[in-house]
């Protein structure tokens, strides 16, 4: 999770929030919530949640603007297989597609095709030798190569 204010402070406050929000939106087929005076979009993908959040006074289409951006880039990166085991497989993509896309709530970009570029850019500035095997694999995937965030793996919060 990426929470760009101090509205849940704390850890504790920040994983009861998750939590509540997952336990209202995961067994619906829309696409947008408001709870506890935020606007919250969102999509699942097998075992997997995507969540972008933002003030009652945001616009709705900008947040799934954003929500979209990175699904679809995620989704080029790991070659449309958007499950917990993959995007496990390669969180670095995931943190620089988050990073690409909002820098301190602003957004940034909305363009997936532009993500994926960015990102495969980014894994080609580290020299072979220094980067880890997963690094590797991640940036040998890409077709292209020459607000609130947080995701949620079900099981995790659930669980111990």
């Amino acid at each position: 999770a990426s929470y760009y204010d101090d509205t849940y402070p704390s850890v504790k406050e920040q994983k009861a929030f998750e939590k509540n929000i997952f336990n209202k939106t995961h067994r619906t087929d829309s696409e947008i919530a408001l709870l506890e005076g935020l606007t919250v979009v969102y999509k699942s993908s097998i075992d997997l949640y995507f969540y972008v959040i933002g003030s009652s006074y945001e616009n709705e289409l900008m947040l799934m603007a954003v929500l979209n951006c990175l699904f679809d880039s995620l989704s080029q990166m790991l070659r449309k297989n958007v499950e917990k085991r993959a995007l496990l497989e390669n969180m670095e993509g995931l943190f620089l597609a988050v990073d690409e896309i909002v820098d301190g709530g602003v957004i940034l970009e909305s363009d997936p095709q532009q993500v994926v570029h960015r990102v495969a850019l980014r894994g080609e500035d580290v020299p072979l030798t220094e980067q880890t095997v997963s690094q590797v694999y991640l940036f040998s995937l890409h077709p292209l190569s020459g607000f609130e965030f947080f995701w949620n793996f079900p099981n995790n919060l659930l669980g111990p």
